[in-house]
């Protein structure tokens, strides 16, 4: 039943793609930022838009990983780093930007991953969680290769925390058989703008607990 679910989506591929365009804009425009060369902003474009999909390629055994042997996502990679390069806004502006593009690619991936570890027989925990990290996974590598705090880990930011939602009620409405297309479609825009609100109103995961005071 669960594979029934699942293969009666046919919008999968689609937002799989759509995650690594733009993953790799948002890895693009981070080089572009960096002052990379080239060939540098193109790697960052790479890695950002298909670092979370091989990180759960090889958690559930889905071998050899898309981002080096699906030549769909390889060229779709390349392209949103062609694009960010050649068309990118000004540089002053570019933080901003980077962070809309990565919640974008937050919200395609944690659904995308998440279904994925379903097909693979993952149990419904080990599914969320892959899915979790299918979507941090990109700009974690980003941000590795750039020299910068994870955003995951920078300024108890909220960010985990809506792929990890996104990612709970994917598993929950699959394991019912009722996700479908329309709920795919509307998880991810929940996500999605659960990053941006968080970001915009500045909503945080609160810090380590001090205990009572004066203690």
């Amino acid at each position: 039943m669960m594979r029934d679910v699942i293969t009666e989506i046919p919008l999968e591929p689609v937002l799989e793609i759509g995650g690594v365009f733009v993953g790799a804009m948002a890895g693009a425009l981070a080089g572009v930022r960096k002052q990379l060369d080239a060939f540098g902003i193109l790697v960052l474009g790479w890695a950002a838009g298909l670092g979370g999909g091989m990180l759960r390629d090889v958690l559930i055994g889905a071998v050899p990983p898309v981002g080096i042997s699906d030549w769909r996502f390889i060229v779709t990679a390349v392209l949103g780093g062609t694009v960010m390069y050649f068309f990118h806004p000004r540089l002053e502006r570019a933080r901003r930007f980077i962070v809309v593009l990565d919640a974008g690619a937050l919200a395609l991936f944690t659904v995308v991953g998440t279904l994925k570890g379903l097909e693979y027989g993952a149990t419904p925990v080990a599914a969320a969680l892959v899915g979790v990290m299918t979507g941090v996974g990109g700009g974690v590598l980003r941000d590795l290769l750039t020299a910068e705090v994870p955003v995951v880990l920078q300024d108890r930011q909220l960010y985990a925390t809506p792929a990890l939602l996104g990612a709970t009620l994917t598993v929950v409405l699959a394991e019912q058989g009722v996700l479908g297309t329309a709920g795919s479609v509307a998880i991810v825009l929940g996500v999605f703008a659960l990053r941006v609100a968080a970001l915009r109103l500045r909503l945080s995961v609160p810090g380590p607990w001090r205990g009572k005071a004066g203690l």
